[in-house]
């Protein structure tokens, strides 16, 4: 998608959305795996990759989301609001689908192949949840703050996104969300051609 001018946030949030986007591949290509016996080891990797979902976009993107970008966007114009509406709806269905994945995952850990086609129903069914949300995103809300966002306003913005490259710069790198998301991806099996 290009947007007529690139700030800062834009960016940001763009990249969020590829690196989530990687994750749920990933999750599905996971879950597909577990049909072929690689069990234990792909739902350890199914459990960091909900642990990324839970701790990133959950916990710091769609919250500065709504607190910046969608509350700016209101405050400008009343054009947007059903759609904001919705995508904050949204962002409390993805925590309960989140959730439900998380209880599919340990009830397939715990009774094994019986559970697998709830969870890849429930990772395919999250895969198209997102998939739409971001869509709405990306080609109704960025294009209309790019509209009616002031200078002001994206000053604002971009600072609040901006500290989201590195959430737990002061912590461990152990527990560096960015290094978690690193080995999430290099651990991922191969998308198929």
């Amino acid at each position: 998608m290009e947007l007529a001018v690139r700030r800062s946030a834009i960016q940001v949030i763009l990249t969020e959305h590829r690196r989530l986007t990687s994750i749920v591949s990933g999750m599905q290509r996971v879950v597909d795996g577990m049909a072929t016996g690689s069990g234990l080891s792909s739902a350890m990797l199914m459990r960091a990759m909900l642990y990324y979902i839970n701790e990133f976009p959950e916990q710091i993107h769609h919250p500065k989301e709504e607190q910046y970008l969608f509350a700016r966007l209101r405050a400008r114009t009343d054009e947007f609001d059903a759609v904001i509406g919705e995508l904050a709806r949204q962002h409390e269905e993805g925590k309960r689908r989140i959730q439900a994945l998380e209880r599919a995952l340990t009830r397939y850990e715990l009774a094994g192949a019986d559970m697998l086609p709830a969870l890849r129903n429930g990772v395919y069914g999250y895969a198209d949840f997102y998939a739409s949300h971001r869509h709405l995103e990306e080609s109704v809300i960025l294009p209309g703050a790019q509209r009616y966002l002031t200078a002001s306003d994206w000053m604002e913005i971009d600072e609040a996104f901006g500290a989201n490259r590195d959430p737990f710069e002061s912590l461990e790198t152990e527990d560096n969300l960015n290094d978690l998301y690193r080995l999430i991806v290099q651990t991922m099996p191969e998308a198929q051609a």
